[in-house]
This record gives structure tokens, C-alpha cells and sequence, in this order.
């Protein structure tokens, strides 16, 4: 295990982390992110029940890809690492992961109801709605509840790579987001982008009459906006070597 690599992938999760309260997705410790090295087969993540302006680089724990054990760190890890570490295992092309209780995406989750994709701001980032977990049952609960909360979302995604890619994030029933990306710092964003068209989503939905359901967009609409950031013909932005002409 490289220590240069650990680092980098601790000031990163650091950095993350502490971007949770600064984007208001989390109330007093409720949300934490991590980041893999899989060459490593490690991952670093949030201890559990630290505040956020308490929280330094040295807080974080270093946790086993393959059985959960801590190999770096004094303090105990999030209560959720087993739910990051069934994602990690469930999906190779996720290098970050993000849970936070951020209110309107709760309120979705609690309503065991899709977030629904309504306009294009939604479409810049996930490719259909953000889907709700079915209720882990009595005996998910009992025992090993954490792995098996990110068992549901494994199962609500089939186990797809590719759905895992087109749709970085999912509620679980009744209690909030997980999200996920390429990188920590893309994990945390896509909890933003949750948190935010959770929000104009609800805001859309109050407008629509009571006997009239909001209308989907149409779909070519949604494709195009999709794949302008996603996929071999992605145009959006500049690389970090160009300039905007």
C-alpha cells in the first residue's frame, strides 16, 4: 500500500467530507463520504459520529476492501461502511461513495418514491429517475443491517455496471441517498445533484393540479442532455490542459 497514494486519497475524502455541511446535506454528523484504491484494496472513510469542524485528515479510517477490518486508524469507522464496502464490491467502476440524510431527497425516500426525471437539469446527470429500494425485511434488520442496506440497492440495480453508471445514486426506503462516482469528489457531487432536483422536483410536483400528473419530458430531449456530459461523444466543458474558446 503505497503511503503517497493513501494520503492523496485522504485529503481527498477529507476535502469531501467537509463539503457535506458547506452544501447543507447534512444535519449535525448525519452523512459521511469515502473514496477506494482498489490496486490497494483498501478504502477511507469517515470515522463515526465526528463533527465536521472537528474533523481532520488523521480522523479518517482506512478500512479492508475484502472483510471490513480496520487497517489505519483509531477511531471507529462510519456506521455505514459496510453499505460502501457492498457497493464497492457490487460495482468496479465506482471509486467514491456518498450518503447523506438531505431533506428533500429524504422526503422521497420516505415516500418510497422515485425521485421522477422531469426536465433536463435531472437528465444532465442521471439517466432516468433516481430509483427507491424495496424495505429490507425484519431479517436484513437483525443482523449484518449496513451490508445489507447496500444489498437492496446491489438488487434494485441488478447488479448492472451500466445501470450503475447511467444512474449514480438510489434511495433506500425510508431513509435516504446513497450516491456514487468515479471519485470521492464525484460522489459528493452527484449527493448535490440528488439533493437538487429531489427539491425542484418537489417543487414541480406542487404546481401540477391536483388531477393532472407533471408530464415527462421528451425522451430525445433527455438523451441529448444526457450524452452531452456522458459516453464516447460527450462535449460538455474543457479538459483541465484547454482553454474555453
Amino acid at each position: 500500500m503505497s503511503e503517497t497514494t493513501i494520503k492523496k486519497l485522504r485529503r481527498e475524502v477529507l476535502a469531501a467530507n467537509l463539503r457535506i455541511p458547506e452544501a447543507g446535506l447534512a444535519t449535525l454528523t448525519w452523512g459521511n463520504v469515502s473514496g477506494v484504491d482498489r490496486d490497494a484494496g483498501v478504502f477511507v472513510i469517515k470515522p463515526s459520529g465526528v463533527s465536521y469542524a472537528d474533523l481532520t485528515e488523521d480522523d479518517l479510517v482506512v478500512v479492508a476492501l475484502e472483510d471490513g477490518s480496520v487497517v489505519e486508524g483509531s477511531l471507529k469507522p462510519s456506521t455505514d461502511t459496510e453499505t460502501h464496502r457492498c457497493l464497492y464490491r457490487a460495482f468496479p467502476s465506482v471509486g467514491g461513495v456518498t450518503h447523506t440524510h438531505s431533506t428533500h431527497a429524504v422526503a422521497f425516500a420516505q415516500a418510497r418514491r422515485p425521485v421522477p426525471v422531469l426536465g433536463t437539469t435531472h437528465a444532465d446527470t442521471f439517466n432516468g429517475a433516481i430509483p427507491v429500494t424495496a424495505d429490507l425485511t425484519a431479517e436484513q434488520c437483525m443482523k449484518d443491517y449496513e451490508y445489507n442496506t447496500g444489498q437492496v440497492i446491489v438488487a434494485l440495480l441488478e447488479g448492472d455496471p451500466r445501470r450503475a453508471e447511467d444512474v449514480p445514486g438510489a434511495l433506500v426506503s425510508r431513509h435516504g441517498p446513497f450516491t456514487w462516482g468515479a471519485t470521492a469528489t464525484a460522489s459528493l457531487e452527484n449527493a448535490i445533484i440528488c439533493e437538487a432536483v429531489a427539491e425542484m422536483a418537489l417543487h414541480t410536483l406542487a404546481l401540477q393540479p391536483a388531477h393532472e400528473a407533471a408530464s415527462a419530458p421528451p425522451q430525445h430531449l433527455l438523451d441529448r442532455h444526457f450524452t452531452r456530459k456522458h459516453g464516447p461523444d460527450a462535449y460538455y466543458g474543457n479538459s483541465a490542459h484547454t482553454r474555453a474558446r
